[in-house]
């Protein structure tokens, strides 16, 4: 087939593959323990296959209402509820979505546009930048405050501007598994009063949190909980991140500019899937187990390689640990991550790849979401180092 010949411009031209498809295609490449790319490698609960299978059987292989189904959206408006505290509205204020970077895309761009400023915490998900930039606004960078990864309050007043549109908020934070605590999203919240900045609270690891703290959805704080859109994953909730399905709160002025764009992108989700969800939900204690089920894996692995020279960062939330590794060499995290899989045989994500600019401390990503088998013979390699 001929090349087409004429010179396409790009929108996001700085832009290649994501860090996550390189780094799990070169642990494919030589044979390398994955502890990069963040998802399990142990199956669901066998219930939950068991659900969608019968109603596929049912027939129910149709389109769904594009918000999602009602079975599903009043489940995740009563877990809300008992969670929360929060009364969201199913018919208005709930859409289910095809993953959680589908929903913060959506959001972006209901929201977002020229002239707009978008205000991003670095180390930030790779996906939050190239969605604004194709909304046509400006990323405005603020740096948590290492080594806590907090929010820096100063650094965060000094950044918003009358062109402020939206603030982006991660919690429990990837790649850094930092937590925010309650106060930060009550200043947060005082701040922001009056204002007309909208809040994008990502809170896809809601349920992963260690240590008996608890995770503080912007859903609990009524005047942040007006301006914001909520987003969350069943993916990572039930260890089925290859379903890709998610879902979004909002108020409902803003979720009617988020369906606006939602109909045009998706129109809706898996039908199947979503009835199955729907009726899963109802058993609370597959997603209150969740936090004890990954901290036993987090202190599994924390203790395996206790003894190497990796320097733990701590982890207070979602399944990824970080570390230094000063010690072992100067390189930059990059290639530091590279050699690491072809020479040793584990594979993990440079954290530089979630900043603008290669920060001044040089930190790895492992993901711990992994069998107690794969995760003894990464520790057993990295302690070798």
């Amino acid at each position: 087939m001929p090349e087409f010949s004429r010179p396409v411009p790009s929108k996001l031209p700085h832009v290649g593959t994501t860090i996550f498809t390189v780094m799990s295609r070169l642990a494919a490449e030589h044979h390398a323990i994955n502890l990069s790319q963040g998802f399990p490698d142990f199956n669901c609960a066998p219930r939950l296959v068991d659900l969608v299978t019968q109603h596929m059987k049912a027939g129910h292989n149709q389109y769904p209402p594009m918000a999602g189904e009602p079975s599903l959206r009043d489940a995740i408006a009563e877990k809300v509820k008992q969670l929360h505290g929060a009364r969201y509205d199913p018919e208005h204020e709930i859409t289910v979505t095809a993953g959680a970077t589908q929903a913060i895309f959506t959001a972006i761009m209901a929201v977002a546009g020229h002239g707009d400023e978008v205000i991003v915490f670095e180390p930030a998900y790779d996906s939050y930048v190239p969605a604004i930039e194709l909304a046509g606004a400006t990323p405005v960078y603020v740096s948590l405050a290492y080594p806590d990864f907090r929010i820096d309050f100063d650094a965060l007043e000094q950044s918003i501007t009358p062109r402020t549109r939206v603030i982006m908020i991660n919690s429990p934070t990837n790649p850094t598994g930092t937590v925010f605590p309650a106060e930060d999203l009550r200043r947060l919240e005082q701040r922001l009063a009056g204002s007309g900045i909208i809040v994008i609270s990502d809170e896809v690891y809601e349920h992963i949190v260690f240590d008996g703290k608890q995770h503080q959805s912007a859903a609990r704080f009524p005047e942040l909980a007006d301006r914001s859109f909520i987003v969350s994953s069943f993916g990572k909730t039930y260890h089925v991140t290859g379903w890709k399905i998610g879902y979004c709160l909002a108020p409902r002025a803003l979720m009617a500019e988020f369906r606006k764009v939602h109909q045009f992108n998706v129109f809706t989700c898996n039908t199947p899937v979503q009835l199955a969800l729907g009726e899963f939900l109802h058993d609370p204690e597959q997603y209150l187990q969740l936090a004890a089920f990954y901290e036993k894996k987090r202190d599994c692995f924390r203790d395996a390689i206790a003894a190497s020279r990796f320097e733990l960062q701590p982890c207070r939330g979602t399944y990824f640990q970080c570390v230094r590794y000063d010690a072992i060499t100067d390189e930059p995290d990059a290639d530091f991550a590279l050699r690491l899989t072809r020479e040793n045989g584990v594979a993990a994500i440079p954290v530089s790849a979630f900043y603008r600019e290669p920060p001044p401390h040089r930190i790895l990503r492992f993901c711990f979401a992994k069998s107690e088998d794969t995760l003894a013979r990464g520790a057993d390699i990295l302690c070798r180092i």
